[in-house]
C-alpha cells in the first residue's frame, strides 16, 4: 500500500527536528538556575526571586551548616546552576569547592560574606579564634547585614535575568521595608531588657555581629572550635564563670543538640533555654512562618523572656516571605 504524502510530510519533519537535536516540549520561560546553601540565605534569595528563578538550597533545614556534607548528587545542581550563593568565610567549604569544581561557563559564584564585610571587620571568638584562620560567619544574624545580602542578591539576579529585574527591586523592597520594622522592634525589645542582663552565652556562637549593633555582650559559647563537645575540664571552667558572670540563661538551639547543657545550667544555677537559631527556620517549607525575619522574630521573644525584657514588642511584624510561602524551593 502507498505511503500517504501527508506521512511522508511527517516522516521529513521529524528527521530534520532530529537533525537539530533532542525533541522536547519548550517551556514558556527558561528559569534562571539559583543555588544557595543555608536556609536563611536561601530564604532571602527567595524573597528577591520569588517565582522568576528555579531556587534549590543544599543544607536542608535542621542541619548543621558547620558539618554538613553535600551528596555526590549535589554537583549535579551545581553544574546546572547559573548563579550559587554562598556565605563564605570558610562556612561552606565542601559547598565551595564542589561549586568550583562543577562551575559551568556563564556561571557565578557570590560569596555573600565577603562582599558585605572587609577582613578588617572580621569577628574572631570563641567558637571562632583567630589561630584557627577562619572568622565568625554568622552576618546573618545582624538583619543589616541580611539587608545587604539581598543588595547583593537583587544585583546579581538583575545581571543574569535582566527581563525580570523590576521584580527583583520590587521585591528587595518590601523585604528592605520589613527588615527595617524588625530591626525597630529589635532595638525597642532590647531596651526593655534590664541593662545588666543583656549578656549572651550561647552553646555556638553565631550572635557576634548581631550583639554590638544591639548592645548585648557575647560572654562566650560552650561549643568548642572544633564542634566537639567540651571536655570535663572545660565544663567546669565554664561552670565557674557563668556562676561569676551573672548571666540569667544560657542559649542553646536544636542544631547543636547537647548532653551536657542542661547539666551546666542546673550547676551553674541558670536557666537553659534550647530554642535560640542562627539557621533553622521556623515551620516547615511552604509554612508562613518559615522565613528569615520569623526566625529573628521568634529569638528575640526568646531573648527577651529569658533575660526580663518583654517579648510582646516583637508582635505585629510582617515575618512572611515577600512573595508568599517558599514552597517552591528545593530542599
Amino acid at each position: 500500500m502507498p505511503t500517504p504524502p501527508r506521512i511522508f510530510l511527517l516522516l521529513a519533519l521529524v528527521s530534520l527536528l532530529c537533525a537539530c537535536g533532542e525533541i522536547r516540549a519548550v517551556p514558556q520561560e527558561e528559569r534562571l538556575q539559583v543555588v544557595a546553601t543555608v536556609s536563611p540565605i536561601t530564604n532571602i534569595v527567595y524573597n528577591i526571586s520569588g517565582d522568576h528563578v528555579e531556587l534549590t538550597g543544599l543544607v536542608p533545614a535542621g542541619a548543621d551548616s558547620h558539618t554538613f556534607e553535600l551528596a555526590p548528587s549535589d554537583a549535579v545542581t551545581l553544574a546546572s546552576a547559573d548563579l550559587i550563593f554562598i556565605n563564605g568565610l570558610d562556612l561552606e567549604t565542601s559547598a565551595m569547592q564542589m561549586a568550583e569544581a562543577n562551575l559551568k561557563e556563564g556561571g557565578e559564584i557570590v560569596l555573600l560574606g565577603e562582599l558585605v564585610i572587609d577582613p578588617e571587620e572580621y569577628v574572631f571568638d570563641f567558637s571562632f579564634p583567630e589561630e584557627a584562620g577562619s572568622p565568625n560567619p554568622h552576618l546573618w544574624t545582624d538583619p543589616i547585614y541580611a539587608r545587604q545580602y539581598a543588595e547583593i542578591v537583587r544585583d546579581r539576579l538583575s545581571a543574569h535575568d535582566p527581563d525580570n529585574a523590576e521584580a527583583y527591586q520590587a521585591n528587595y523592597e518590601a523585604f528592605a521595608a520589613r527588615i527595617e520594622a524588625l530591626d525597630a522592634a529589635i532595638q525597642a525589645t532590647t531596651a526593655s531588657i534590664p541593662a545588666e542582663n543583656r549578656k549572651l552565652y550561647t552553646y555556638h556562637d553565631s550572635f557576634a555581629y548581631f550583639a554590638p549593633r544591639y548592645g548585648y555582650t557575647v560572654l562566650g559559647a560552650i561549643q568548642p572550635s572544633d564542634f566537639s563537645e567540651p571536655s570535663g575540664q572545660e565544663v567546669a571552667a565554664l561552670i565557674d564563670q557563668l556562676r561569676d558572670g551573672g548571666v540569667p540563661a544560657i542559649f542553646g538551639s536544636e542544631v547543636f543538640p547537647s548532653r551536657v547543657v542542661d547539666q551546666i545550667g542546673r550547676e551553674a544555677g541558670v536557666e537553659f533555654v534550647s530554642t535560640l537559631s542562627d539557621d533553622d527556620l521556623p515551620g516547615n517549607p511552604g509554612d508562613p512562618e518559615h522565613s528569615y525575619i520569623s526566625m529573628m522574630v521568634e529569638n528575640l521573644k526568646t531573648m527577651a523572656e529569658a533575660l526580663g525584657g518583654d517579648p510582646a514588642l516583637m508582635d505585629g511584624l510582617e515575618t512572611g516571605n515577600v512573595p508568599g510561602p517558599d514552597s517552591s524551593v528545593n530542599q
